[in-house]
């Protein structure tokens, strides 16, 4: 490998909360490059299906210094989304270092050695913008599944048509396992869903997206430190609601009506058959009751500002009982798709942040380490910390950061 390079700053990844760095790096005139194992948005592009629709609409999807290129209240697809962040990148000419995997990262007596497969760089800091959807979590009970049938995470899942011609389970119910159950059954296949604890909102109401109500109640902007117990807090489920055709309605009830055999949490596998837990019933109702004291809250923001015609009526959603039990050979089931969310794992850094689960150990974003941040996580700061128009306040504090430490060594 050649010489080191030096740059002041080195950002991990060149996803939405690198590049919202690099605009604020770049506006202050700070150095510092970004490198990407794959190209700008890779997680977008490879590690997502391909009829994916982003959640929120375009209006809440900017990032710093970005203009609104669309309708406001459009849902952009997945691969309109990736070109969005390729023409940002290119508007400011973020210093991004495609194809360049991160081999190793090593505390110096003044800052940080960073390996990669095309360079070593000497840097003051180190920003890991890999985000909050790093590695795929798939639980231990998949290794008894029957070797005949496909064990995939949601990551792997392209299209329908990808996979065998069975029926399939989904296991999560958070937004992508709702969303998948749907595309999945509506593309003609038999599809049985395990539901644990998960979170239900009306994608429209009172007139507005529900994006734009949370937005109003200031619930996106709730800061870590507002909230009793932070680890409680990144538990809590995302909400399942949808882009696609233009942001249409999804819950549990709309699942059912397009055939989705809806069971319980999956407890795991004994022989052909897949077990359930009898809580559906009560994960349904602790759904429904958090449903709708945000609704009242909404409802009294609601007739604070306009009046209008006063709450609107949501249906409570009442599912049959089901079978614990699902015998997968009978109901012709070839796949199992694991919608169980992601883990952090960060292999390549030899810094001592890690926590004994693995995660980084950060307040705000800024570790122990100095010079060593995050940025993308979960309620890092905000409520909206990973969401992709949430990721500038906090990649704006970073930046900050980063310059308030080059003034001191310039002192």
């Amino acid at each position: 490998m050649s010489s080191a390079r030096r740059t002041e700053t080195v950002v991990v990844g060149a996803g939405q909360a690198g590049l919202a760095l690099s605009w604020h790096l770049t506006r202050a005139g700070r150095p510092h490059v970004l490198v990407e194992r794959g190209r700008i948005g890779e997680r977008w592009r490879s590690e997502r299906w391909d009829a994916l629709t982003l959640l929120s609409p375009s209006w809440a999807n900017l990032l710093p210094g970005q203009a609104l290129e669309h309708d406001r209240d459009r849902f952009l697809d997945r691969d309109a989304f990736v070109a969005q962040l390729e023409r940002y990148g290119r508007s400011f000419l973020a210093p991004v270092h495609e194809g360049t995997t991160v081999l190793d990262v090593r505390a110096l007596l003044d800052g940080y050695a960073v390996e990669t497969t095309r360079a070593r760089w000497l840097t003051h800091n180190v920003v890991v913008a890999t985000g909050d959807c790093d590695l795929p979590y798939v639980p231990g009970e998949a290794a008894r599944l029957p070797a005949e049938i496909e064990s995939l995470h949601a990551a792997r899942f392209t299209t329908p048509a990808a996979l065998p011609s069975g029926a399939v389970l989904v296991v999560g119910a958070g937004p992508t396992g709702q969303q998948l159950a749907l595309e999945l059954a509506r593309s003609g296949r038999e599809v049985t869903i395990a539901v644990g604890r998960h979170a239900r909102l009306p994608r429209r109401y009172r007139g507005r997206d529900i994006w734009e109500w949370l937005d109003l109640l200031g619930d996106l902007e709730v800061t870590v430190d507002e909230v009793p117990d932070a680890d409680a807090a990144r538990r809590t489920p995302s909400v399942a609601i949808t882009g696609a055709n233009g942001g249409e309605e999804l819950d549990l009830g709309a699942l059912r009506a397009a055939g989705v055999d809806v069971r319980g949490r999956l407890l795991g596998f004994t022989g052909q058959h897949a077990l359930f837990s009898d809580g559906l019933a009560t994960e349904v109702d602790q759904a429904d009751r958090r449903m709708r004291r945000i609704l009242s809250r909404i409802d009294e923001l609601a007739d604070r500002l306009d009046g209008g015609n006063g709450p609107e009526h949501v249906a409570r959603i009442d599912l049959p009982p089901r079978p614990l039990t699902l015998d997968l050979d009978d109901a012709g089931v070839e796949t199992v798709l694991w919608a169980t969310g992601y883990r952090r794992s960060y292999p390549w850094l030899r810094v001592p942040v890690l926590a004994e689960d693995g995660e980084i150990v950060q307040h705000h974003g800024v570790t122990a380490a100095p010079g060593l941040y995050t940025l993308g996580l979960k309620f890092q700061h905000r409520r909206s910390s990973h969401f992709i128009g949430g990721v500038g306040a906090d990649a704006e504090l970073i930046a900050g950061r980063i310059a308030a430490r080059a003034e001191d060594r310039a002192a």
